[in-house]
């Protein structure tokens, strides 16, 4: 499913060439994949803390795939809004349902949730190549092409789905919580939630130019621009696994603070550090942005034990996708100054998240998850 959150940032440079789109043009192409995803995914988030809904994962994967898939055939520049918006609510409704089994199977592994993480990171760094193997031959008009990653995923998900049901199986995936116990910290969970947000910002902001920014900076024309977002894309990959056995051994809340440290550094170097030199700056900053990764998603649950569900449409949904909302405002200051200029603002943002994060605590853990029925799948009294 990750690949379609990443694949709209790769369709950028693309839309600029071919269609002309101005900075402020496509980044609303970024903008309209991350809007109604952002207001929905807290409200998928909550209907599954009341309802099992393991159906949403085939369909919403091959949603976010249809989507993506019609943008480059779309005719005109408010029907492209239109279908990555479609995309947006797939990716919307996918990721609570799956945080959920996820925590579940993990039984509160910060290791296990990291793999977990580690595919959808996964997703992200094959994006652009799959982008750029796709439309750098055949043009936007061979788009249709990006939907069979979601027919493919539509099937495992159904066959996973199958084997759930399968005898000797559970009857369904169990509710992803303590149990009920535990109380929920509404002040620590709000100011993780700012730290994302300033993480998001970065990090979509990155997305939607890091391509068009190394071509300016570093020359090499569209490759150059590709393999700098797969560098983006890819450290996430490693960073994410890192994160978790990091974590495991010094703790979440000392990791993530330590991780935005590193991306005020490293954002810096992307902004300042101009030749070859600037791919590593970009791999630094990917680490940084992808460390805490998972992480943010096990902190918001513990802080919110009651509400799971909520908790993961908010840190991987609101906070995420709030970036999006901020790039036409990067786009309009590169179309009037540069990019150069609109994207050091964002080195301030990782020294807000830390302040943030500075008064932050490990959340109480008051035992070991349990497999409870969810309250959809509990069994009739008589």
């Amino acid at each position: 499913m990750d690949i379609y959150q990443g694949a709209v940032a790769a369709l950028v440079p693309f839309l600029v060439s071919e269609r002309a789109y101005g900075y402020a043009a496509a980044s609303g192409v970024v903008l309209a994949a991350s809007l109604l995803s952002s207001v929905v995914q807290p409200l998928f988030g909550a209907l599954t803390d009341r309802w099992a809904m393991p159906w949403l994962l085939p369909v919403s994967t091959l949603v976010g795939g249809a989507g993506v898939a019609l943008s480059g055939v779309t005719g005109s520049y408010a029907a492209t809004l239109a279908v990555v918006a479609v995309s947006g609510i797939g990716v919307a409704a996918y990721h609570p349902e799956s945080a959920r089994v996820a925590r579940l199977a993990s039984r509160g592994s910060h290791t296990a949730m990291s793999w977990f993480s580690l595919g959808g990171n996964i997703g992200f760094a094959a994006a652009p190549l799959a982008v750029a193997a796709v439309i750098a031959t055949g043009g936007l008009r061979a788009s249709p092409l990006l939907v069979l990653p979601a027919v493919a995923g539509a099937a495992l998900c159904a066959a996973a789905l199958r084997a759930l049901r399968a005898p000797g199986a559970a009857a369904g995936p169990a509710r992803a919580s303590r149990g009920g116990e535990g109380r929920d910290d509404w002040p620590s969970f709000l100011r993780l939630s700012g730290a994302i947000m300033c993480r998001s910002i970065v990090f979509v902001g990155l997305s939607a130019f890091i391509s068009l920014y190394v071509r300016e900076r570093a020359g090499g024309g569209e490759l150059a621009g590709t393999a700098a977002l797969f560098v983006l894309y890819a450290g996430g990959a490693v960073g994410t696994v890192v994160g978790g056995g990091l974590a495991a051994r010094h703790g979440r809340v000392p990791v993530v603070r330590w991780s935005y440290a590193l991306t005020v550094l490293a954002v810096a170097g992307v902004v300042l550090v101009p030749g070859p030199a600037l791919y590593l700056c970009v791999a630094l900053a990917s680490a940084g942005l992808y460390v805490p990764f998972s992480l943010h998603v096990t902190l918001g649950q513990d802080y919110l034990p009651r509400r799971v569900g909520t908790a993961s449409g908010v840190t991987l949904g609101l906070t995420v996708s709030v970036g999006g909302l901020a790039s036409p405002l990067i786009g309009a200051l590169a179309d009037a100054t540069t990019l150069q200029t609109a994207l050091s603002p964002m080195m301030a943002l990782p020294a807000l998240g830390c302040l943030l994060l500075r008064p932050l605590r490990e959340p109480a853990l008051p035992g070991a998850i349990t497999q409870r029925p969810h309250p959809a799948e509990a069994p009739e009294r008589a």
